[in-house]
């Protein structure tokens, strides 16, 4: 079997969450045989004949997506990653973001591509997504799709409820590295310390946790590259940040474990997230969690995660006070290096994609 992966032009320039989850997931899927290739959508020379399957990320760029599925005529699937940028752009005082308000859910994305075309040159490659918009092009996309890979039943109820034409799916939840994201016997936790692990943004919300600290004794480190689009968020948290705050450019994956097992508890206070990896790495590694109630969070951390709203300082603070005082969860941490491996989420996936190649064969798609 040879599948296609087909993500963000930004993919590896750029680096996020679902970068893991693509680079993971292809790693752990040719451990089962199946031939894996990652190409970027913004190449537009690929032979789609030489695979049996294209496998899809990021529903929200569905720019990336219309070009392939219309030039490809083979089955694909998606992992939708959907999440929503509302609560972002609601709570900021940015003009930028004023001014996307005044577009709505789909509109602020479509405003987004096209900006993104203009300021960073990211192509659009299809002509159709602007005829479309971002709703009608979310459309075009799940009704051709055999199967969608949420990684929460709470992500595909979202989704469906903004798109009802959205069918057939099979959650596959992400993962962390078990040989790297584990916990180090020997080494000391420093007092006092939390850290936060990601890509510095405003859904990230290091701001806030920044801001939420400001008066308190914690140490703080935040361990991420500065996206590309968000260089002057940036300089803000820089400005806002004490002598109590580090900053740390994102580093080799054994590093970053290095650094959860080096602090107490990890927060993740972002204003939406559809997993969270870096909490689920930091729990792996022995941290007490503290996360975002925004989003699909409650799917993976339930009564192990401590919650906070990220639009209120003080709950973010309380939250990682109670942390802070709290144990270990060494039973959680066990569960995920249990449950939560690269290799359970290809075989769930390698599932997928067996069933819609059976129903190809079969004539029934």
């Amino acid at each position: 079997m040879r599948v296609l992966f087909i993500s963000r032009a930004t993919l590896f320039s750029d680096r996020g969450g679902d970068t893991v989850q693509v680079e993971n997931t292809a790693c752990a899927l040719k451990r089962f045989g199946v031939d894996t290739d990652i190409e970027l959508c913004s190449n537009k020379n690929i032979d789609y004949s030489r695979y049996d399957l294209i496998h899809f990320f990021n529903i929200i760029r569905p720019a990336d997506i219309i070009y392939h599925i219309d030039k490809s005529r083979i089955p694909f699937v998606v992992s939708p990653i959907y999440l929503t940028y509302e609560e972002t752009t609601k709570y900021s005082k940015s003009l930028k973001n004023k001014v996307l308000r005044l577009f709505g859910k789909h509109g602020q994305e479509y405003v987004k591509c096209v900006a993104r075309k203009m300021i960073n040159r990211e192509k659009i490659i299809s002509r159709k997504y602007i005829l479309l918009g971002q709703k009608k092009s979310i459309e075009y996309i799940l009704k051709r799709c055999t199967c969608l890979l949420p990684n929460s039943l709470s992500e595909y109820e979202r989704l469906h409820k903004d798109f009802r034409c959205a069918g057939n799916f099979s959650v596959v939840p992400n993962a962390v590295d078990t040989e790297i994201f584990t916990e180090e016997k020997n080494t000391m936790r420093k007092e006092n310390s939390v850290i936060c692990v990601g890509r510095i943004e405003p859904r990230k919300n290091q701001l806030n946790l920044i801001r939420a600290l400001e008066n308190s004794d914690y140490q703080l480190t935040i361990a991420g590259a500065a996206s590309t689009n968000h260089q002057a968020y940036f300089e803000e948290c820089k400005r806002a940040a004490s002598s109590r705050v580090t900053f740390i450019d994102f580093s080799d994956q054994k590093i970053i474990s290095k650094l959860y097992n080096e602090h107490k508890t990890h927060v993740l206070a972002s204003w939406f997230e559809t997993t969270g990896l870096s909490s689920l790495e930091a729990a792996a590694c022995g941290c007490n969690i503290v996360v975002s109630d925004k989003g699909d969070t409650r799917n993976y951390f339930s009564e192990a995660g401590y919650y906070c709203n990220p639009a209120d300082l003080e709950s973010i603070k309380q939250a990682i006070d109670t942390a802070m005082n709290a144990p270990a969860n060494r039973r959680f941490m066990n569960k995920i290096l249990k449950e939560y491996t690269w290799q359970k989420t290809a075989a769930a996936t390698l599932k997928v994609y067996r069933s819609v190649l059976k129903k190809q064969k079969n004539g029934t798609i």
